[in-house]
Parts: C-alpha cells; structure tokens; sequence
C-alpha cells in the first residue's frame, strides 16, 4: 500500500544509473596534459590499492576520463574527490581518509604546503605559454641587461622553466630562476620525488644563499640580500602572486600572464595593503574575545599553532575559542556575534581572506602575534606561512619569560577609537582539564574540533540541550553554532553560552 504512493527507499539505493560524461576539455591529449603514464608508474611501484585522485573545480570535467586511462594501466581503485573541505590548493588528506585511500594524486593549482600523512603526487596542468612572446615582454620590463631577476610561475607553468631560462640566461647573467621544491619525503611531482629538483652545485657557488619558501627554492648570488631582486611572475593575478607581493614586500613585481600575452609591472600599492593589514592588528588588540578558525587540517604543524595562539592569546588577557567549520562564509561567522575578531589557520596562499564582506575581521596568526606577543613588534615585515612563526622556524619571537611578568594591566590609546585601551598581561598558563581537550584525534589521523569552554548543544526529541563545556564538536550528534539553529533563538542561546550563565 505505501509502495503506490511513494517510493521504496530500497529500490533507490540499488537503481543503477547511466552516466554519460560530459566531453573533456583535453581529450585529446590527456596522457601529455596530466601525466597518465607518470601517475600509472608511480601507482604500480608503490603498489597502491586505494588512490584518491583530488580535482578543482575547472578540473572536474576530466576527472572520469582521466580515471578511466588511469584505471586502464593500474590494478587499484579510484576515488574522485571534487569538493575539498577547504581551499583546492591544499592536499585534501581527511576526505582521502574517509575512503581509506593509500595515496593522493592531486591536480591543478596547489600551495605546495607540506603534508605528512598520505604519500602524495602533484600533477600540474601543462597550460600552454608562447615563449617568444614572454621573452619579448620580459625585454621590455627590463631593459637592463644587468638586472638582478627571480623567475617565479604558477605551477601549471613549471614545464616551460627550462626553456624560458636557456633564451634568457645568455642576455640576463643575473636572473635567478625557481624551482619546485616540498618538503617531505612522501611528495612526487611528475613521478619523481621533490630531492631530485635541488639546485645543483652549478648553480650555487661559494658565498651564494638558497632560498626555500613556498614551495620554491632559488639561489641569490654572494653578498645579495632579495631586497636586491625584481621579481618576474608567470601567471595571472591571484592568491599567489599576492603571496608572494606581501611576503616580498620590498621587491618590485612584474608579471606575465599567458592568458591574455600581456607583460605589466605590478602597480599594486603594498604599502597601502600593509597599512590594512595593520588596521587589522589594531582591532585584534581592541578584541577581548578571539575565534580560531581551524581552516585546514592537512598542512602540516597546524596544531602546534594552534596551541601557540591559545596561549599567546591567553597571555595577553583575552578569551578564545575554537572553530572548525570548513569553508567559510559570511552567514556561518555571523552568528557569532559575541566574538571580537577571528584568527585563520591555513596555508599561506588562503590566509589573506578579504575579510570586508564579514562582519568581524578575519586576521592571519602573524597579526594576532603582532596585537598578543609583546616582544614583537610591526616593522613593515611580513608573514604569511604559520610555520616560520613556530619554534625554529625563521621569523620565530618567544613569549616573555613567565617569571618575568607580572599580573597586572597595561594602559595604550587604541588607535581605531582612541580611547584609552586597558591591556592585561597574564603570567599563568592556560587553564586545561584532563578530561578534556580542544582537539581531539580520533584515530591518530582524523582530528575534529571539540570544544571545552563555552557550550555544546545537542538536539534530542525535539528539544535542545546545553552541555557545559567548549566549543564545538561540529559533526555526528551535535547542531554546530551557526548551521542548525533557529534565528529566534540564537542570538540570546549564544550570548548565554559565551557569558557561561546557565542559571
């Protein structure tokens, strides 16, 4: 009787379905464009049985017909993922996980962060570039023939690196040109590892400084600093060549773009960025509640970051509390009204999120070290990548030594209102539980976001339930702040949860 009215459930989970795939935009070239052969030897030597193959969304299009040859010279099974958890150019390795897959092949445009987890592969598109016409543009910005040049590209125009410097190198005897290089001993590219494109003892001479950043390594010459350098991008305007205006400053920038032919020098004002930025740091020290957005879970050392900022932002007299919500968008960080600004951990080409659209400013972890850490200081300087700020890492400021300060408040003029701003330095460590813990590993690999000092809500026969203890665990079981409540009531349940007033 209830089959005549609706449909059974059973006969829609077995339904089998006919897929045509829409026509590949590079047919005809698949093996040329995406490496086919370079990703089956890599596959058949590691023996993998299970392979996640990662696409962006322009990439899509191809993806079952790059599976199909893939599947055609290899034994093992194939899962596409399309839609990342968060940016396409980091490594996806918690979806990959979710599948049990051995390895992951990733394609198109990455940032080339680090990863740890999963043996991975980079399979760059192969976008065509008319080198004469890049030559004659790079003549023209520069007509100096003594010039001190960096070659940089985005790595969908890796393969042209070669060329482009054998027609430049007799005419530029400065120029330095990039190579990819990741760190790990798990990272392949074309099939061969990443140690194989160091530069070699030709290239580097005595005195001579290497360069490795962003997934890039390039040599400066003997009493050079990269201040001395121009920088020549090929590529179109976007995250990474803003990457890398904001990292070097102080080098002049112009680019290529393969698209439209045309050469420009980079007319972008960084100083007038660099005074946004430093309006955001200002509100992060007006902020006495700060959000950490947890945006990405593969780059590699995120969670020392995080600890990192929890107590520097502890030490600094501010509350904090964690976010894990994937991509993010006006509406999810709206209902967070009670948080003063948020802080971004994620690679360095999706750190700098234009935050004008949002309602709290968005600020990268430097920033929030600049507003907190009281030992350093804003010099013009700037870094993108979390993992220099860590122990170790290149642009590195310890905290005050514990023993050193005093409890106790310090008064500055906020530069934003200017009123007087009441700055309280704490000396104590960040209050933990035992049995509690802002981060929870499920398996040593998946880590989701469970928090333990404002509130967890669960849903249950109709009714919603307040659990004393932090933040969010967004997943099975529990209604994230900012997904399933009710407007009527979130604003008020919030407010309550953040004051810690369950009375």
């Amino acid at each position: 009787m209830t089959d005549a009215f609706s449909t059974n459930s059973e006969l829609v989970l077995q339904r089998v379905l006919d897929v045509t795939a829409e026509k590949a935009v590079h047919c005809g070239n698949l093996d040329e464009h995406y490496q086919i052969k370079a990703t089956c030897h890599f596959i058949n030597d590691h023996q993998f049985k299970k392979v996640a193959l990662q696409f962006p969304d322009e990439v899509l299009v191809d993806s079952i017909a790059i599976a199909a040859e893939i599947e055609k010279g290899t034994k093992a099974k194939l899962f596409i993922l399309g839609d990342t958890s968060y940016g396409s150019c980091c490594v996806d390795e918690v979806a990959a996980e979710h599948v049990g897959a051995d390895c992951i092949v990733h394609y198109g445009r990455a940032c080339l962060s680090p990863s740890r987890r999963l043996p991975l592969m980079y399979v760059f598109e192969r976008k065509p570039v008319v080198l004469e016409t890049c030559v004659s543009s790079f003549r023209e910005l520069y007509p100096n023939r003594q010039s001190h040049v960096i070659l940089l590209y985005d790595v969908n125009y890796d393969h042209i690196n070669d060329d482009l410097l054998a027609l430049l190198s007799s005419e530029y005897p400065n120029i330095s040109a990039s190579t990819l290089h990741v760190d790990g001993e798990l990272c392949y590219s074309h099939g061969e590892t990443h140690g194989q494109h160091n530069v070699s003892s030709s290239q580097c001479q005595n005195g001579d400084q290497v360069v490795q950043q962003f997934g890039r390594q390039f040599v400066l010459k003997s009493g050079q600093t990269i201040e001395d350098y121009s920088v020549f991008f090929i590529g179109h305007e976007g995250a990474t060549m803003t990457n890398f205006m904001m990292t070097w400053n102080r080098c002049s920038f112009c680019s290529f773009d393969p698209v439209t032919m045309t050469g420009r020098t980079e007319s972008i004002s960084i100083n007038k960025a660099l005074m946004k930025r430093y309006y955001a740091i200002e509100r992060a020290k007006d902020a006495s509640v700060v959000g950490i957005l947890v945006g990405t879970l593969g780059v590699a050392n995120y969670l020392t970051i995080i600890e990192q900022l929890k107590e520097t932002i502890h030490r600094a007299g501010k509350k904090s509390y964690m976010f894990a919500m994937g991509k993010l968008n006006v509406a999810k960080l709206a209902n967070f009204l009670e948080i003063d600004i948020y802080v971004l951990i994620a690679c360095p080409e999706n750190s700098l999120l234009d935050s004008s659209e949002f309602y709290k400013p968005v600020v990268t972890p430097f920033e929030m070290e600049v507003a907190c850490n009281k030992k350093r200081e804003w010099s013009g300087e700037y870094v993108t990548d979390f993992r220099d700020l860590l122990p170790g890492g290149s642009k590195h400021v310890a905290l005050a030594n514990p023993d050193d300060l005093e409890d106790g408040d310090e008064t500055d003029v906020s530069l934003i209102t200017g009123a007087l701003r009441m700055t309280r330095f704490s000396s104590s460590e960040p209050v933990s539980s035992s049995h509690d813990s802002s981060l929870v590993l499920r398996n040593q690999a998946l880590t989701v976001a469970n928090a333990n000092t404002a509130g967890t809500i669960y849903r249950k026969n109709k009714h919603i339930y307040l659990k004393t203890g932090k933040i969010h665990r967004i997943g099975t079981g529990s209604v994230g702040l900012g997904f399933k409540l009710y407007s009527g009531i979130a604003r008020p349940l919030i407010k309550m949860l953040l004051s810690g007033n369950f009375s």
